[in-house]
């Protein structure tokens, strides 16, 4: 199709519409529709809580892990209370034993203790069930 300036024909100025703007708002428009549209929805739900059913758990004092500190060759302490190496494991055993749930142990060491003593608390702690053996620095 030939306009009228290739015709030869002057009859005044174009006017054409430029529908370039109109198509680019019209899609920011979109865009900021499709976005808002599924926030607007999620927050017309309102979250209501219920009362509760049944009453709180008792929550014991029990330590989540178990702090052993090696004081002497025969001397070990247990959360801070003193056992004899030959009595350390009836003492880890309510605390580690097949009832309780599994639990870490921190192994604190001095430093005139044997490497043999030390070794033997850590199998002491492992046979009893120590899931996880830590050793700390006092």
């Amino acid at each position: 199709m030939m306009r009228r300036r290739d015709q030869g024909v002057e009859a005044g100025p174009l006017s054409e519409i430029n529908t370039t703007p109109l198509i680019d708002v019209s899609l920011v428009l979109v865009v900021i529709l499709m976005v808002a549209s599924p926030l607007a929805f999620e927050s017309s739900f309102g979250v209501h809580k219920g009362a509760p059913l049944a009453q709180p758990a008792v929550i014991e004092d029990v330590p989540e892990r178990v702090e052993l500190a090696i004081t002497g060759e025969n001397r070990v302490e247990v959360n801070g209370r003193a056992v004899a190496i030959d009595q350390l494991a009836g003492a880890l055993a309510p605390l580690l034993g097949t009832g309780a749930p599994k639990r870490d142990v921190a192994v604190s060491c001095a430093d005139q203790v044997s490497h043999g003593a030390f070794v033997r608390v850590l199998d002491i702690a492992k046979l009893n069930g120590a899931a996880n053996i830590a050793v700390a620095e006092k």
